[in-house]
């Protein structure tokens, strides 16, 4: 599991959700963006405006996943999840580099760059399991901008599961903690 903390939060903030689980036989990862930020822009403003700070996010996560393979985890064994500016990262990683994972899960975030962003990424999720969710409102994160991440993945095969609560606000919920144990138990 490599768990991606958003704006503010830090490695062993976005760890703790480790403890919720039960799942003793699961690696716990979690990169430690440099002064508690990845980027420093909204998620929904121009990609250059986020340079080169975006890219570099990007490549942490990238070269996470590069190494678990060369360990001989391939990455259908490697579930990508993230909270707020972490989802908005798991999201743009997996749609840019679209493969078999054991799972991406969206905390309130969804994909990286201003309304009318083209979307033409290639690849196929191969069905993997994709959760989304988000409050309505969230203050952070447009419905809209989660709508459309939805309708990509699914678009690119990923079996998503899409979660909206109202009234939620910009948080983690036990039901999402619920449907991710679900998705992990999964993973052979």
């Amino acid at each position: 599991m490599v768990l991606v903390h958003g704006r503010g939060d830090s490695a062993a903030g976005i760890l703790s959700l480790a403890e919720e689980f039960d799942l003793p036989d699961v690696a716990w990862l979690a990169p430690q963006a440099p002064g508690r930020s990845w980027y420093p822009l909204s998620f929904l403003a121009p990609v250059d405006r986020n340079e080169p700070a975006l890219s570099s996010a990007l490549g942490t996560i990238g070269t996470i996943v590069g190494d678990l393979d060369e360990q001989g985890i391939a990455s259908r064994r490697v579930f990508l999840a993230g909270f707020s500016q972490g989802a908005c990262l798991v999201s743009e990683f997996a749609a840019r580099h679209a493969r078999r994972y054991a799972g991406v899960a969206a905390l309130s975030g969804g994909l990286i760059g201003p309304p009318g962003t083209p979307r033409a990424y290639v690849g196929s999720f191969e069905a993997t399991p994709a959760l989304f969710g988000c409050g309505d409102p969230d203050p952070h994160i447009p419905l809209e901008r989660v709508e459309e991440s939805i309708a990509v993945f699914r678009r690119m095969g990923a079996e998503v599961d899409d979660r909206i609560y109202p009234g939620m606000g910009h948080t983690i919920v036990s039901d999402e903690i619920d449907a991710m144990h679900a998705m992990l138990q999964g993973v052979g």
